[in-house]
Parts: structure tokens; C-alpha cells; sequence
């Protein structure tokens, strides 16, 4: 159970109106300046102070499946608190801030602190809070503004392969009309570990694109496990409160890799 809060936890998106039209072969003919690309990616920074989003959440790996519900908090750049519930019911609460990751959960009546170190490890690539926020709002994990990739067409989207590193690869997928990320790959080849986040639909909310849906398809030895969140509703800009606390009695754990 805690693998499947921390995942919930950590890998959500954020979805809005008015769904967004993907680019079509004769605008990747045309666009043959990358930096292009780039300024329409960039364009669209997601400007906002905070973000309460509503979510269903569908879980599956090799021996189960489960559906919950989630409510997703967001300060930018300061912290997101996601609780899920089960049959309206509180059955976890995750708090994530720049220097730390937190989180407890009813069936097992434990609870855990930790940073991203530890984290990192467990889901298989370097991770801290801006990445994950990027996550949750359709952006490329890196700075992709910051190093120079392999760029070429696949499937009428510009592929940027980033293979500089030999132990971990990636590569990020844009569409040109909007240089929104469809797709982002992080492969560890000598852990056999593959972690896919898919980004199929984009929606637009006050001149801003978000993502409509957000999966994910992780395999490590051949172990499976994707995880699918729908955004029911939106709040944008609103103050919002954050409360956490670990219920009494609950035990500590550690996560081993």
C-alpha cells in the first residue's frame, strides 16, 4: 500500500477546459527552426499561486488494481499536499515541499519523512520539488532550455534525446503547434528500469495549457505498473490552507530501494 500512496502521492496532473489541437505534419515541415520550438514551449509558463485540483485516480500493477479519489494542492515552488481518499474516506495525506517529502497512511498506521535522496532511489531517477511540479502541470522534467539535445521527428512529434549520461536516458516529446510535452521517457538500462509519463490531451485554461490527462507506465524487471488520473475540477489562485499532521500512534518507516 505505501508504494501505491507514494506513487498517487507524487505522479498526478493537472487538467482544465477546452482541449488543444496537436500539430499536424505539414506544420513540423515548416517549422524547421527548433528555436521555434523552444519559444512555444516556453510561452506557455504556466503562471499561476496556487492550484486545488480534484482528481480520479486508477492504479494498476501485476497482482492489483484500485481506483481512488484525490485532491491535489499546490503553492508554486513552496509545497503540494495530496490526500487521498478511498469511499470518501482519508486514507492518506502526502506533503511535499522543496527540502522534504512526507507522508502517512490509515491501513498500515505508519507514516514517513524523508528527503529526496532517499526518494530518488526508491523511484529509480533523481527527483526534487521542482520536478515534480513539472509533472503535475505538463512540463519537461529537465530545463530543457539548458542543454543541447538530439532532435529529430518521430510520430509528428520533435523528439529531444538526451543520451550524454550513459546510465540514465532521456528524451522529452513536443508537438510543434504549441511545443506542449506529449510524452517523456527515462530509461536506466542497468537497472532495467523504464519510466514513461504520457501527457495525451491538453486543455486550455485562461490562455494557459494544462494537461487534461496524465499516465504513467513504469517497469523495473519486468514489473508493471501504470497509473492514470483524471482532473475533475479546478480552483486557480486561491489562498488555500495545508494541513498536516501524523495521526498518534502511527509508526515511522523507511523506504528501501
Amino acid at each position: 500500500m505505501k508504494k501505491i500512496i507514494i506513487l498517487l502521492a507524487i505522479l498526478a496532473f493537472v487538467s482544465c477546459k477546452t482541449k488543444a489541437v496537436l500539430a499536424q505534419p505539414e506544420i513540423i515541415k515548416n517549422n524547421k527552426s527548433t528555436d521555434s520550438l523552444f519559444q512555444k514551449y516556453n510561452q506557455n509558463n504556466i503562471d499561476f499561486s496556487s492550484l486545488y485540483i480534484k482528481a480520479n485516480v486508477k492504479y494498476q500493477d501485476d497482482n492489483q488494481s484500485q481506483s481512488v479519489t484525490a485532491d491535489i494542492k499546490i503553492q508554486k515552488n513552496q509545497k503540494i499536499l495530496i490526500s487521498i481518499r478511498f469511499l470518501g474516506i482519508t486514507m492518506a495525506k502526502a506533503l511535499i515541499t522543496p527540502s522534504s517529502v512526507q507522508y502517512y497512511e490509515k491501513m498500515g498506521n505508519n507514516y514517513f519523512e524523508g528527503n529526496y535522496t532517499m526518494l530518488s532511489q526508491w523511484i529509480g531517477t533523481d527527483l526534487d520539488f521542482f520536478k515534480v511540479q513539472n509533472m503535475l502541470i505538463g512540463k519537461a522534467l529537465d530545463d530543457i532550455n539548458a542543454k543541447k539535445y538530439n532532435i529529430e521527428v518521430v510520430d509528428n512529434l520533435f523528439k529531444l534525446e538526451d543520451s550524454s549520461d550513459a546510465t540514465t536516458l532521456k528524451a522529452f516529446y513536443l508537438e510543434a503547434q504549441n511545443g506542449l510535452v506529449k510524452k517523456q521517457v527515462i530509461e536506466q538500462p542497468l537497472q532495467y528500469r523504464q519510466l514513461q509519463l504520457l501527457y495525451p490531451n491538453y486543455k486550455q485554461y485562461d490562455q494557459i495549457f494544462l494537461p487534461q490527462l496524465f499516465a504513467i507506465n513504469a517497469n523495473q524487471n519486468n514489473k508493471n505498473t501504470s497509473i492514470e488520473v483524471e482532473y475533475k475540477s479546478i480552483v486557480k489562485n486561491e489562498e488555500l490552507s495545508f494541513p498536516y499532521s501524523v495521526p498518534e500512534g502511527y509508526q515511522q518507516i523507511q523506504i528501501a530501494n
